[in-house]
């Protein structure tokens, strides 16, 4: 296994966004409810449990999100990755909804906007080198 990356310059350059297959979607949860098959990630709020869950599973109405993971195996101490990534998809006016992992950062963002973040992020790792 890779030693974490705790380097700002280090991560960016050495993030190689990856845009996952599929499509999902944030939605509350009922807590007493098996999570759905696929369920990416999870998160304990004062209003209830949040899922990232396949799009089959998600209500109708909710947004259709793609996941770009970013390959580097970021410190949970490192500093400026996520303020990074952030910052370049607003600039394009494109929302991103960050999950941290233990090994890799993953960047939501709507379905109709997946290919241009994916730009996006691949030319602030180019510009970073």
């Amino acid at each position: 296994m890779k030693t974490p990356v705790k380097d700002t310059g280090a991560m960016i350059s050495g993030m190689h966004p990856d845009l996952q297959p599929g499509e999902f979607a944030f939605v509350v949860w009922p807590e007493n409810k098996p999570w759905p098959e696929g369920t990416r990630a999870s998160c304990v709020e004062a209003e209830g449990l949040s899922l990232v869950v396949p799009i089959a599973a998600a209500p109708q109405d909710a947004v259709a999100m793609r996941c770009i993971t970013l390959q580097v195996h970021s410190s949970l101490e490192g500093v400026g990755l996520t303020a990074a990534v952030s910052s370049a998809l607003a600039q394009a006016g494109i929302p991103a909804n960050m999950v941290a992992g233990y090994h890799h950062d993953h960047v939501y963002v709507p379905s109709g906007c997946s290919q241009d973040a994916l730009s996006i992020l691949q030319d602030l790792q180019r510009s970073s080198k």
